[in-house]
């Protein structure tokens, strides 16, 4: 399997890259920068992942697509980058006839907003996130209203810790209130839905 990740140099991202490799995927990478990307398990593209000739170019010969794209938070200005590179990436999918998307988002897009926790829900989000989880609703929209084979998928709070080895994986989001997973985790979740079709088209929260 050829997929192509965007957002791989992220700090997610970059593990989603090294797990595909692991499981013998060849991985091609959309960057901005070759010279300070620094994945020497990827195929390096270089290009704007708004850009539908840049990612037309990277998917080339690829059979599925993860989106691990990431902004840095945005109190006031308004967010885009994640509804029009998803936006730009529907587009091409269809072009190309690649059906296969994973895409994270995160705990608070959607139907999954009230359940991350007084702090992140009466605080953090409103007054840090609001901007960037606005474009991830539209993000969500997108690939939803598209007729791709697809899996969003929404991580709980993120560290670093090593990984577990498991995770609960959930759309029934009753009792839930916030939780934490290793980026680790969610690569691996990630992966495995490129071949699994449980989560075909429906957007589990992951978690511990």
């Amino acid at each position: 399997m050829k997929v192509l990740v965007l957002g791989a140099t992220g700090a997610t991202g970059r593990l989603i890259v090294g797990k595909a490799v692991a499981k013998g995927y060849e991985v091609v990478a959309l960057v901005r920068s070759k010279a300070k990307a620094d994945l020497a398990a990827a195929e390096l593209v270089e290009g704007d992942a708004r850009d539908p000739v840049a990612l037309t170019r990277a998917i080339a010969g690829c059979d599925a697509v993860v989106s691990s794209l990431g902004t840095a938070m945005s109190p006031f200005r308004e967010v885009t980058l994640l509804s029009a590179a998803t936006r730009a990436l529907v587009g091409v999918m269809a072009d190309q006839n690649i059906r296969r998307l994973v895409c994270i988002t995160g705990l608070g897009a959607g139907d999954s907003r009230g359940h991350g926790g007084f702090f992140f829900d009466r605080l953090l989000l409103p007054l840090m996130l609001r901007k960037v989880y606005e474009d991830k609703d539209r993000q969500e929209d997108a690939i939803r209203a598209s007729t791709l084979d697809w899996t969003i998928v929404r991580p709980t709070v993120l560290n670093d810790k090593p990984a577990r080895g498991h995770v609960k994986a959930l759309t029934d989001l009753s009792g839930v209130h916030g939780g934490t997973i290793a980026r680790s985790d969610v690569a691996e979740f990630v992966v495995e839905q490129l071949t699994a079709d449980t989560w075909l088209r429906k957007a589990p929260l992951i978690t511990w």
